[in-house]
């Protein structure tokens, strides 16, 4: 009984065995046939095949920055992350917490008390490893040295890459700066490194293989590789012997006097290559905590440039055919739509003189005039069509175009000299004076002259860019004599080097106010400027150096420029020999009138001042230049006798200036031919003349003149219009 009972219980179990191993075995084959069940969201297929697949990013090395002369100004290095295992079931952990966070603390410059809490989330989150955030990222080689030493239990590190200036500030808003995100990538946010960041990254690529349980790729299997594409490496046209000369310029300037911000640029005139660009504030790219304006001066900054927008207004009079240089006016001031407009030296003026000697002076009359001939529309089309109001397109990130919104009345007037109704960048000024370098035809500013892939292939070239005809080459020859005559011919002989024809115009606006409303009106509210070239006789550069409430005088701010102007010249070995032989005397004038004229005459002639005379009489009833002006050896003082018997001086070798000082005593009207100095006279020397005469003078360009010493005085300070 027993018997039967036990083999019916075994009969029942082997049928139910049977029955489980029929549902087991229909499944596997469903599942199989299927691939229908999900393990964590994947198929049982793709969960098994994911066991042991690894993906390993092969990253790709970021592009080197150079000057033009190949040496290296930005480029990756290897850096090192510090890490510290917090997982106990792993052998080499972190167990003492506070003494570890302890030792790191001064060597990443932490608080213990963040890295102690760093290691205390690892542990409580169960957490392999923790990482210190920017303070345990891109740490250098000596860095991770000093925390090995240290021999800490479970600390260690990861490699990476980090951006590296080599020469720190230099260039630094030109060049830029790259700085590695949370993610590892380095990315560029400024400067050419912005500008060309994806052509710099390159490509990262990957690699997918089976791996065994270390993670380790099986042998003899198959993988999936798509290759890094390395970045571009990016050759500036920067030579950094030029760069250095401007960053020593604001250097000095910047050591010596208080300003908010400037910047000095050099163009090869021949090209529009920017081969340097110096600024102040700077900043260093290998600490960021040193930058304080993200803003590239040179195409970033808009500002109201004052007196060297007369070059634009000239030209643009000459081209419409409406300037004559000879037509004279009453200069000093003239009531404009309610507005008084004056010259720069408070309305005084140089009375009645050519348009010619108005842009050598600085004569805001002058500008305004002009404008108000041209009109608003001709005016601002001349103005546009000189590339103000709009981006160069250089090759640098954050380029703002500026402004051209001139106005009726007071307004036009106003921004023939560049105050209201014109807003310029630098690298606009530069791209504008090309034209005048290049007989006319504007040339496009870049700074980037080629482009390499990783195998030295050259991807892209820059070169010169014509933009087109903008003037004749007549009306840049007539500019480049009356840029000349703005530091050959003028008082302001504080703006010629001792190697080279340095040309240009001056300027020093009023600063708008917040919200537009009006003019800054301190003693240093100004933004003073110079735009020149050189050699005149063929410009290789330009340049343009400008600082915002600079404390200093006209003379000291002409000095550092002036200076460096004759290193680049030696530099680039077109200095010539420029006798310079004064000395560094100043004379301060005082009243002469009334007193003997061989007394004051025989003073002055040992001071090393040249004396002219005019009429026989014995004693002074007028001079030129006035009570308390400053001269210096070689410049002319003129006497005004009392008498009126008056004869034709030989005025060959004079300036044009002084000619028409020497006839405005007497009222002699003159015209004149050319530019620079006398070369002939048409009335005889000797010959006697009384205000119905007219004297006409034959000018010729003379780069060899004795040039007159520095008077510190400012020279070109704006009318204030509000």
């Amino acid at each position: 009984m027993k018997s039967r009972v036990a083999k019916k219980a075994n009969a029942i179990i082997m049928i139910i065995v049977d029955l489980c191993l029929c549902l087991a075995i229909a499944r596997l084959s469903y599942i199989s046939l299927t691939n229908d069940t999900f393990v964590d969201g994947k198929t049982l297929k793709e969960f098994a095949s994911s066991r042991n697949e690894k993906k390993q990013t092969l990253y790709a090395s970021r592009g080197t920055i150079y000057d033009s002369t190949g040496e290296a100004l930005a480029l990756s290095v290897n850096s090192y992350n510090l890490i510290a295992y917090t997982n106990e079931n792993y052998e080499n952990h972190v167990e003492d917490l506070e003494a570890t966070a302890k030792a790191l603390a001064p060597i990443i410059e932490a608080d213990e008390s963040y890295i102690l809490e760093r290691l205390q989330k690892g542990i409580q989150n169960g957490l392999f490893q923790v990482e210190f955030g920017s303070k345990g990222r891109n740490l250098t080689e000596t860095t991770k040295k000093k925390i090995e030493e240290l021999e800490l239990q479970g600390i260690d590190f990861t490699e990476g890459t980090q951006r590296y200036y080599k020469m720190g500030s230099f260039a630094s808003y030109i060049i830029g700066y790259a700085k590695t995100n949370d993610d590892g990538e380095i990315k560029g946010e400024l400067g050419v490194e912005g500008y060309y960041n994806r052509e710099l990254s390159g490509k990262d690529g990957y690699r997918i293989y089976q791996s065994d349980a270390l993670g380790y790729p099986l042998p003899d299997r198959q993988f999936i590789e798509e290759p890094e594409e390395n970045g571009n490496d990016i050759y500036l046209t920067i030579d950094s012997k030029i760069q250095l000369i401007a960053e020593n310029a604001m250097k000095t300037l910047t050591s010596n006097y208080k300003l908010t911000w400037g910047f000095f640029t050099v163009m090869d005139a021949e090209t529009g290559a920017i081969v340097a660009s110096a600024t102040s504030p700077t900043f260093n790219p290998n600490d960021l905590n040193t930058l304080e304006e993200s803003l590239n001066p040179l195409v970033s900054y808009t500002y109201e440039p004052g007196s060297t927008m007369k070059t634009f207004a000239w030209a643009a009079a000459m081209e419409e055919g409406i300037y004559d240089g000879q037509k004279t006016y009453k200069s000093g001031s003239i009531p404009i739509s309610g507005y008084e407009i004056k010259d720069w030296n408070n309305g005084q003026g140089w009375g009645e003189i050519t348009f010619d000697q108005g842009y050598i002076n600085s004569s805001n009359v002058a500008a305004s005039l002009i404008a108000q001939d041209l009109g608003v529309a001709k005016l601002s089309d001349y103005y546009y069509d000189f590339g103000f109001g709009k981006k160069t397109g250089i090759e640098l990130s954050n380029e703002y175009a500026g402004t051209i919104s001139i106005q009726k009345g007071a307004a036009l007037a106003t921004s023939a000299f560049g105050q209201g109704g014109v807003e310029i960048t630098p690298i606009q000024m530069l791209q504008a004076m090309s034209m005048i370098a290049n007989d006319g035809v504007m040339l496009k500013p870049y700074i980037v002259d080629k482009i390499v892939d990783e195998n030295g292939n050259i991807i892209k070239q820059n070169g010169k860019v014509e933009l087109g005809q903008k003037i004749s080459k007549e009306t840049a020859d007539k500019i480049k004599d009356l840029m000349y005559g703005v530091t050959y011919e003028s008082t302001a002989a504080y703006w010629q080097p001792k190697t080279v024809t340095f040309i240009g115009k001056t300027g020093t606006a009023q600063i708008t106010a917040p919200g537009h409303l009006g003019y800054l009106n301190g003693e240093y509210d100004t933004i003073s400027s110079f735009a020149g070239m050189f050699p005149k006789e063929d410009p290789k550069y330009i340049v343009y150096f400008a600082t915002k409430q600079l404390e200093a005088s006209q003379v000291s701010f002409a000095k550092v420029l002036t200076s460096a102007v004759d290193d680049i010249a030696s530099y680039a070995n077109i200095a010539t020999e420029v006798e310079n032989n004064y000395e560094e005397k100043i004379i301060n004038l005082s009243n002469f009138k009334s007193q003997k004229v061989e007394d004051i005459k025989k003073d002055l002639e040992e001071q090393g001042v040249k004396v002219v005379v005019i009429g026989d009489g014995k004693y002074i009833i007028n001079q030129y230049p006035l009570q308390g002006a400053k001269v210096v050896k070689n410049s002319k003082v003129f006497l005004m006798t009392n008498s009126y018997n008056y004869v034709m001086p030989d005025v060959k070798g004079w300036s044009l200036a002084d000619v028409n000082t020497y006839m405005a005593f007497i009222g002699v009207k003159v015209t004149s031919s050319g530019y620079g100095y006398v070369e002939s006279q048409s009335i005889e020397v000797g010959t006697p003349i009384t205000s119905e005469s007219r004297l006409n003078v034959t000018l010729k360009a003379n780069d060899k003149i004795p040039k007159p010493e520095p008077i510190p005085k400012d020279e070109d300070t704006e009318n204030k219009t509000g």
